[in-house]
């Protein structure tokens, strides 16, 4: 057995190496149209029906669309992943519904303070911040981190000195603040409650996209939780926790209890069981087949069977999580366009678009088609 181990690493090594080539393959194969897709959150959490009102309901629904809308116009002309991440985010995070900029929830000290990520799958490029309170669209400033900054990760003041140096305005203290979430932190200290007790949800934002050139990206934004003291940093800026994209194999953005969220590193873990996951099936494949060269391995792995694995992959991954003692979301698109989420909570705000035709947005579970598929 000691001996079979090597082997098997090298030979799950060799057809990695020959995996990056395989995904370009199917995400720019020359005999389809070119697909696009996207997946947006605004946050789950412990979610009751018979409490949400109709006008609730509404207001919720029409927030998610207009990001979904915003994101998808960008990738129906062609543009970038990394352009309708941002442009799907900012609405949410102008938005007070959500607990991402405007609206986001108080520290114990009565501060908003507000993190993002964001992660480019064509090189794994990568920018985020934590702790700023000055910065009107954080996804805006982790996307500058990422593009104009030698680090990946920056941190409350020198995040904010950062975002001067390159231009952003100095946002007032109270654009973020809502009489809402004020009272939530009033109520936590008068009743000694938990955060989970006063928010019922984790109302992190995010969005994932597949671009029409086959590149992928994930974003992340949020206000953390609700009491949250001691410089306390969740998964939503963590990449590799709360966001994550390569393109030979997935994006993700979660939303969820980010101490759980970040022992399991639920992104990455999620990206890296995809690409490892059909890696193996390949060399399975063509064990079976009995050949040694594996000359068009595309052809190996059926649709139907990739938006399976990537579902149950998504689904094992957020049961680890649960096991653990967390619970939250994620939302997830493939290199082949299939806009995906998984949740282990009541609810989770979501919407998704494909240039199949796809375009629904969602609260409680099992509101929306099991799966969506691209054009092709």
């Amino acid at each position: 057995m000691r001996n079979i181990i090597p082997i098997v690493l090298v030979a799950l090594t060799l057809v990695d190496l020959s995996f990056g080539g395989y995904f370009a393959d199917r995400a720019n194969a020359q005999d389809r149209e070119p697909a696009w897709s996207i997946a947006i959150h605004g946050g789950a959490g412990t979610l009751d029906p018979d409490r949400m009102t109709p006008e609730r309901r509404a207001a919720y629904e029409a927030a998610l669309q207009e990001a979904l809308d915003a994101g998808a116009a960008i990738l129906t002309e062609g543009g970038s992943a990394m352009d309708a991440v941002q442009a799907a985010i900012l609405p949410m995070e102008d938005n007070p519904l959500f607990n991402a900029g405007r609206g986001a929830v108080f520290t114990w000290e009565g501060r908003n303070e507000l993190d993002a990520s964001i992660m480019d799958g064509r090189d794994r490029s990568a920018g985020a911040v934590t702790g700023v309170a000055t910065v009107r669209n954080p996804i805006l400033l982790a996307d500058r981190v990422r593009t104009n900054s030698p680090h990946v990760f920056l941190m409350g003041e020198g995040a904010e000195q950062f975002a001067g140096e390159q231009g952003f305005e100095v946002t007032p203290p109270e654009w973020f603040a809502t009489e809402a979430r004020r009272q939530s932190l009033e109520r936590m200290r008068e009743q000694q409650l938990s955060a989970l007790d006063v928010d019922h949800k984790f109302g992190t934002v995010g969005a994932v996209a597949l671009d029409q050139h086959g590149n992928m990206a994930a974003g992340t934004s949020t206000g953390g939780m609700t009491g949250k003291r001691w410089g306390r940093i969740g998964d939503a800026p963590v990449i590799g926790a709360g966001t994550y994209a390569d393109n030979r194999s997935c994006a993700v953005s979660a939303t969820g209890w980010g101490e759980y969220f970040i022992r399991v590193g639920v992104a990455q873990e999620i990206c890296t069981r995809l690409r490892l996951g059909a890696t193996l099936s390949v060399l399975l494949e063509a064990g079976e087949r009995g050949t040694g060269f594996i000359s068009s391995p595309r052809s190996l792995v059926p649709a139907e069977t990739i938006v399976h694995n990537a579902q149950e992959v998504a689904d094992n991954v957020l049961a680890e999580v649960k096991e653990l003692g967390g619970d939250g979301g994620i939302i997830l698109v493939t290199p082949e366009g299939h806009a995906l989420f998984s949740f282990n909570t009541t609810g989770m705000y979501r919407g998704r678009a494909t240039s199949a035709g796809v375009n629904e947005v969602a609260i409680f579970g099992g509101e929306e088609s099991e799966t969506s598929t691209p054009d092709h």
